[in-house]
């Protein structure tokens, strides 16, 4: 019973550890530049990755910018990609001045890594070590064995970038650069992703 009890808790621990913080921002910055600006129509695009990928993370970070006073679209509502399709600059141009849209939100994949680590067998003994011989044998009959293994873990990487288009050519307001650390679904992977970028543009005063 202690020993199943032991195993549960380090497997319980192992967990918590890879799902504690599996997505964070690795690099951000804002341009000194900007002002406090309001922006009240935000378009958001993804530009790379599979088209039901495209666009669950669009549809995912509007709904968590949109609020009172504040709109974001996303791309494929207004500028529909089969597949990873590139899109037509000038066509997004019109829809921008179209829809009066004062600011983009653009996130692209940069990478996807594979790491595999070697994780050497491990004993665990329950309960303390006793001196007495019937105590020892019953320190050491339960000892748990863990063998050893190959662990591989996978990072993916996405920049966000937020664009104000009041200038011609738009202007870069702020940047991030997250990893998300063995996501168990693309679908999980969006949700985190898109969290964590507007929680940093709240932070930043930026929506």
């Amino acid at each position: 019973m202690r020993r199943r009890v032991i195993l549960i808790l380090v497997v319980l621990a192992s967990l918590t550890f890879l799902n504690g913080k599996s997505t964070k921002f690795v690099f951000t910055w804002t341009n000194p530049s900007y002002s406090g600006a309001v922006f009240h129509t935000i378009l958001v695009l993804g530009i790379n990755g599979k088209v039901e990928n495209r666009a669950e993370f669009e549809d995912q970070l509007s709904a968590a910018i949109t609020r009172p006073g504040i709109q974001a679209i996303p791309s494929y509502s207004l500028l529909p990609r089969p597949n990873s399709t590139p899109f037509d600059i000038n066509q997004l141009r019109d829809i921008i001045r179209g829809q009066n849209i004062d600011a983009v939100v653009a996130s692209r994949l940069v990478k996807v890594d594979k790491k595999v680590t070697y994780i050497p067998g491990q004993a665990y003994t329950p309960y303390p070590y006793c001196n007495t011989f019937y105590g020892y044998y019953g320190a050491i009959y339960p000892v748990v064995y863990s063998p050893d293994y190959l662990r591989v873990d996978k990072t993916a990487q996405i920049e966000t970038n937020f664009y104000s288009t009041t200038k011609a050519d738009g202007e870069l307001i702020w940047t991030g650069t997250s990893d998300t650390v063995n996501p168990r679904s693309p679908t999980k992977a969006i949700d985190a992703v898109a969290k964590l970028i507007v929680q940093q543009l709240e932070k930043e005063k930026i929506i």
